[in-house]
C-alpha cells in the first residue's frame, strides 16, 4: 500500500481542526506534536518543496529524524489525536499534548505552557502565592523564558542561565533598559546587557565549546540590575507578571515598549 499522503474529500469537510502526533516506528516514540486543518498532518513528509515551512530551519530535528525513519525505509506513523476542535480550544488542545510528551523536536513550547504547563502543587502555590508585577513598567525590557534553571540561589547564577544563547533580534534587544529572567511566567532575575554577542566561542569562551558556535543565536555581557530594579521586579522571592502583554505565549523572548 502506498503511504498515505493526504485524506479522502469527505474525511476532509469533517474533520475541522485537529491535533496529530508523529510517531517514530522504529520505537514507537512520539516526536512531534502539532495542531491543523486538511492535509496539514501529512505536511512533514511530503518530501518537495513544502517539506519545511518559512519558519521552520531545514536541519531541525524534526526533519532529521523524518529523514532518519524514510532512510531506514520505513514510514511516520501519523495519528489524529483529537479533531473537529473549536478554534477557540484548539491552542490549549495541542499545547497539553506538548507538554504530556517530553523529549519533542517541536521548536517552540505549546501556547502557554511557560505559565500555565506542568507543575506540582507545590509549584503552583509558589507562584500564585507571590506578590505580583500588575502595574505597566515604564521601562524598556527583553524578557527571557527559561523553561530549566538549575540554580536560582544568586543572581549571578541565575545570569549565567540568562546570558545565551537566543533567537533575538538584537537591534531591539540593545534598545532595552534591563533584561529579565523569567520562569513559568515568574520574574526571577533582572540584569543590565551591557552587549549582545553572536553566541560564538571567540565571545563567550568559558560557556561555548571551539566546535560550537551558534552563529543564528545571541547572548550578552552584562550584570545584575540595580538594587531599586530588583526590588520592583524581582522582590525576595521572585514576583508574577499578571499584565497579559507582557507575558510569554510560545516564545521564549518578549519585548515591552521596544
Amino acid at each position: 500500500m502506498d503511504e498515505q499522503l493526504s485524506f479522502a474529500p469527505d474525511t476532509l469537510e469533517a474533520i475541522g481542526n485537529y491535533v496529530y502526533r508523529l510517531i517514530d516506528p522504529r520505537n514507537g516514540e512520539t516526536f512531534y506534536v502539532g495542531k491543523g486543518k486538511e492535509n496539514r498532518v501529512f505536511y512533514h513528509v511530503n518530501l518537495s518543496s513544502n517539506l519545511v515551512s518559512e519558519n521552520e530551519d531545514p536541519v531541525s530535528l524534526k526533519i532529521a529524524r523524518i529523514t532518519a525513519i524514510r532512510n531506514s525505509f520505513l514510514r511516520v506513523i501519523h495519528v489524529i489525536h483529537r479533531h473537529d476542535i473549536p478554534d477557540a480550544a484548539v491552542f490549549e488542545v495541542e499545547a497539553a499534548l506538548i507538554d504530556a510528551f517530553p523529549g519533542l523536536t517541536n521548536v517552540q513550547g505549546g501556547y502557554g505552557s511557560d505559565s500555565k504547563g506542568p507543575m506540582s502543587p507545590l509549584e503552583l502555590d509558589n507562584k500564585y502565592s507571590r506578590p505580583t508585577i500588575s502595574e505597566e513598567p515604564a521601562e524598556k525590557l527583553v524578557l527571557i523564558n527559561i523553561n530549566r534553571i538549575e540554580d536560582k540561589s544568586t543572581q549571578d547564577s541565575i545570569y549565567r542561565q540568562t546570558q545565551l544563547a537566543w533567537r533575538i533580534s538584537k537591534e531591539r534587544a540593545e534598545k532595552a533598559d534591563y533584561v529579565l529572567a523569567v520562569v513559568r511566567g515568574v520574574v526571577i532575575g533582572a540584569f543590565i546587557a551591557d552587549k549582545w554577542l553572536n553566541a560564538t566561542h571567540e565571545n563567550f569562551p568559558e560557556r561555548i565549546s571551539p566546535d560550537g558556535d551558534m552563529l543564528d543565536r545571541k547572548g550578552f555581557i552584562g550584570r545584575t540590575a540595580p538594587p531599586h530594579i530588583l526590588e520592583k521586579f524581582v522582590g525576595d522571592t521572585g514576583k508574577r507578571i499578571a499584565i497579559d502583554s507582557m507575558k510569554h505565549v510560545q516564545y521564549p523572548i518578549r519585548y515591552w515598549r521596544i
